[in-house]
């Protein structure tokens, strides 16, 4: 690497300092240091040559933005070399007129040195002119431009102009505040404030800096440099150079998000936190999770750890998809005409749910034409999905009969609707339905997956299928926090093979409750008592206390040692309402009541009320009281029935699913269930050892049995 490729200060960079006139009119007294390069002149080359034409049209670029262009004079006498910034103000034919951008240099002062040429620089490399001195006055100085000019002083990368950036430079407890000046993608100058001056004495330029750049909502680059060049002048400056060009967010992963190259690639679109400028590329590949881009090496401006605070993700204008991103890592390679140019890849960090479920949808058609997620499903032809799979079986179906229309709609707010809390996942060919999965985020950290179901016959795949492409779903996004999917929670039926092989074999793969386990619980189904039953004096069913929570853990430790509390918001200090915000925008109904059954201030049982829909979920599990017993031996049937009776009120149907837990109790006290409801739990930080075991279970299935009740996809009820 060139010195000044890692930026260091060619001639045209505009001197970072200048003063007053003192009262004598030493017209050096403008800047603190001299200017002189004498390797510039000898870079002048007859096949780098400008025209007049094209000087002009650079001019009046700078004029448009308001940018400067150097002069430099020599001594008469001394050889003294001293620069001076000017404004171009207009041309009129080859005239070039110039103001000075501070009290201008005394014209008889001025006499003493001769003009030399001019500077333009557009951080890449320089235009060297000549021109003639036509006149300089307080207010202006007047040239006659030459017919050619050259091209001198060629940058590796250009370096770009910065705007309302502060920096924070931190070495060994000192710290200095500053700006950011400009930059390229492997180097930073940063001019360091007044108030930290007296403080750069104790930076050690041997040593690395950590280097924190932020505007004024938002920090957007933060890393260890390099101290390439130390200024000690007045103003004080550091030139740095970043000590790393690869970057991690999140713990590496042998499972990851799938990039894919869509067609026509969409457009990525920012404005540079650095610069302000509006920045275009073409996605060359994307995931639910990132993105990668190209630039020419030479105009790059993706500095690896930059973070921008708004990005738009275009596709050719029919939508777009905003995001907060980081560039992780920048590669160099040749393109096909031997240019150099460099692959940065972006991570996304910050994006609203609604959006990344939209992204999601686009990745999944691209992967596979015939996944859908979160598609307008027709209602109609779902219903008959549901029914000729056996889904809905005919006791499944007696059971809602007399609530069918509710039924209905509550249905159809959860599919036709844009929900934060409701993904489903369909295999469909040709209009036809072959395979179908949902899931709902049902606590604050949870979503549960239900409704699975598949066709015999047309795609044998299809029940598989939608498995796939709910891990695909939970592996992309349970990093987002907006996505609140730290664990993936199913209830299902030990003699369903299909949910048994695959979750339940997972459980049994794993060998370790903190990764996945499993819970069983007895279903029970109980007639509504219009009677309350009360509880004997000693008794009490109320409102928990913090402590009744750590009791109930200390309790599930022993008893399992499992997921259970954690992903049903039953741990101390967890548990959040604005799930019900969400659910009662879409005019759905989820609460939660928690009660602490107690003995002479004892607790023996806990009770979780949930309420909601009919509907959204087709063995009520979402619409059902968990208990809880803490106490096995201590708590008589009787209390236990009472208990119920006493919490009936907070549902309007005739018939009460209740989940009791642990089962042993249950036949413990000769309580009569219907049937046992396992509780699977995965914490999602190990979706690599689920991926692994799904891999081996599906690469496994090749006899006529096994691939007989894998295509049906089994029902999870």
């Amino acid at each position: 690497m060139h010195k000044h490729d890692a930026g260091l200060p060619i001639p045209a960079s505009i001197p970072e300092e200048r003063f007053h006139y003192s009262q004598g009119g030493d017209i050096t007294r403008r800047f603190p240091r001299l200017f002189y390069n004498s390797e510039l002149e000898a870079q002048i080359s007859e096949d780098r040559r400008v025209s007049r034409k094209h000087l002009i049209n650079t001019l009046n670029y700078i004029n448009f933005k308001d940018g400067t262009i150097l002069l430099t004079f020599k001594h008469r006498k001394y050889d003294k070399i001293i620069s001076f910034e000017v404004r171009p103000l207009r041309i009129i034919e080859n005239s070039l007129d110039c103001g000075w951008l501070e009290t201008a240099p005394p014209v008889a002062n001025l006499a003493s040195y001769e003009f030399q040429y001019l500077l333009i620089s557009d951080g890449l490399k320089l235009i060297l002119a000549r021109p003639e001195m036509r006149y300089a006055t307080e207010d202006e100085i007047s040239f006659i431009l030459p017919e050619t000019c050259y091209e001198v002083g060629f940058r590796k990368i250009r370096r770009h102009t910065c705007e309302m950036v502060s920096a924070e430079l931190t070495q060994n407890g000192v710290m200095l505040g500053g700006t950011l000046k400009d930059f390229n993608v492997i180097a930073l100058r940063v001019d360091v404030s007044a108030q930290s001056r007296q403080s750069l004495q104790w930076v050690n330029p041997k040593f690395q800096m950590n280097v924190m750049l932020r505007n004024e909502d938002d920090i957007l680059y933060s890393g260890y440099c390099r101290i390439i060049k130390q200024s000690f002048s007045a103003k004080g400056n550091f030139v740095l150079e970043p000590l790393y060009n690869q970057g991690k967010r999140f713990m590496p992963r042998e499972y990851r998000s799938l990039r894919q190259k869509i067609s026509p690639s969409p457009s990525i679109i920012f404005r540079h936190p650095f610069t302000g400028r509006t920045i275009t590329l073409k996605a060359d590949d994307l995931s639910s999770s990132g993105f990668s881009v190209e630039e020419n090496e030479d105009s790059s401006v993706l500095l690896v750890g930059m973070i921008v605070p708004e990005l738009v993700i275009d596709f050719a204008g029919s939508f777009k998809i905003k995001c907060k991103a980081q560039v992780l890592y920048r590669n160099a390679f040749k393109d096909g005409m031997g240019k150099d140019c460099v692959k940065c890849g972006f991570v996304i960090l910050v994006m609203e749910i609604s959006d990344h479920t939209r992204l999601s949808a686009v990745l999944h058609q691209a992967r596979d034409e015939r996944s859908y997620l979160c598609n307008r499903v027709d209602v109609d032809s779902l219903w008959g999905f549901l029914f000729e799979t056996g889904f809905i079986y005919p006791e499944k179906y007696a059971s809602i009969l007399g609530n069918k229309e509710k039924f209905k709609e509550n249905f159809e707010k959860l599919y036709l609707q844009d929900s934060d809390v409701a993904r489903h996942f369909v295999y469909q060919d040709k209009g036809q339905i072959y395979g179908h999965m949902s899931m709902i985020r049902f606590y604050e950290n949870s979503w549960l997956i239900h409704h699975h179901a598949a066709k015999k016959s047309g795609h044998l795949g299809a029940g598989i299928e939608v498995l796939r492409q709910i891990g695909y779903y939970v592996n992309e996004f349970h990093s987002k926090y907006s996505d609140q999917m730290n664990f993936v929670i199913c209830y299902f039926r030990t003699e369903n093979k299909f949910p048994n092989r695959v979750f339940g074999g997972f459980e049994r793969y794993a060998k370790d409750p903190k990764v996945c386990s499993i819970d069983p619980f007895a279903y029970i189904i109980h007639q509504k008592c219009y009677i309350e039953k009360g509880l004997p004096d000693s008794w009490t069913l109320t409102e928990p206390e913090p402590e009744d929570f750590f009791e109930l853990k200390s309790f599930y430790e022993h008893e399992a040692g499992g997921l259970m509390l954690k992903a049903l918001d039953l741990e101390p200090g967890t548990g959040s309402y604005d799930i019900d915000k969400e659910y009662l925008r879409l005019g759905l109904i989820r609460k939660r009541h928690i009660f602490s059954l107690k003995k002479k201030g004892s607790i023996k049982a806990v009770f979780m009320v949930n309420v909601s829909d009919i509907g959204l979920n087709l063995s009520d599990l979402t619409n059902c009281i968990h208990a809880l017993v803490i106490d096995s031996d201590d708590l008589p049937k009787e209390i236990f029935y009472s208990c119920l009776s006493l919490l009936y009120r907070y549902y309007e149907q005739e018939e009460i699913p209740v989940l009791l837990y642990p089962l042993r109790y249950a036949s413990d006290r000769s309580i009569p269930y219907d049937k046992v409801y396992n509780l699977w739990v995965l914490n999602n930080q190990y979706l690599d050892t689920y991926f692994k075991h799904i891999e081996n279970l599906f690469s496994r299935v090749r006899q006529p049995k096994e691939s007989q009740y894998l295509s049906q996809a089994g029902i999870i009820k």
